[in-house]
């Protein structure tokens, strides 16, 4: 196995440890979820960054890329949304897409074709990211009792719009509207396939 795919699969056992963690609901796990979510997400650049970089894109990892990331957000998404910090559509919204996404590939590489990534995907992976991090910092930071300054403080940042917060809402309402915008432009995209054509 190559380092790029290494790294890959290395995110799917931060998911794991990831999902261990928040689920303690104390600031250990909550700052142990952030730190590994965060490592995680930059792993994502990382390992195709090297890969391209090296000369070491394989079809497994072309597979387990996408793969592990969508697990990583779904994972995330969905402990918001038991925490109260999301709303339950918004992500099954966000999951539906990427099965979508990932079934609308699939048709198309059996037809002997490529869908190609839009620029909208990276940006709302981006949103959905920034959303995600800044959720943790906030529960984090809740659970510090202001025992850290600068944590507080980014806390107070980080608040959702239940404690008045306007950060967590616009990465959390710009990801809905990448995750629907360039889930369209897929479907677009591979109109003919959906046709049988």
């Amino acid at each position: 196995m190559n380092l790029p795919n290494a790294i890959t699969f290395s995110r799917l056992l931060m998911t794991a440890a990831f999902v261990v963690a928040v689920s303690q609901s104390s600031l250990l796990g909550y700052g142990a979820g952030l730190v590994l979510f965060v490592i995680a997400a930059v792993s994502d650049f990382v390992d195709g960054w090297l890969a391209r970089k090296m000369g070491l894109v394989t079809p497994l990892g072309k597979l387990m890329d996408p793969l592990a990331d969508k697990i990583l957000v779904s994972a995330a998404f969905v402990f918001f949304t038991e925490k109260g910090l999301c709303p339950v559509w918004v992500t099954a919204l966000i999951i539906g897409r990427e099965f979508l996404v990932t079934g609308l590939r699939q048709i198309a590489i059996e037809a002997g074709q490529v869908l190609a990534a839009d620029g909208l995907g990276k940006w709302k992976t981006g949103f959905q990211l920034a959303y995600l991090i800044t959720g943790l910092v906030w529960l984090t930071a809740d659970h510090a009792k202001k025992q850290v300054a600068a944590l507080e403080w980014l806390g107070q940042l980080a608040r959702p719009i239940s404690e008045g917060g306007w950060l967590q809402p616009v990465f959390l309402w710009g990801a809905v509207a990448l995750t629907v915008i360039s889930g369209m432009n897929y479907v677009w995209s591979g109109r003919g396939l959906l046709k049988g054509k």
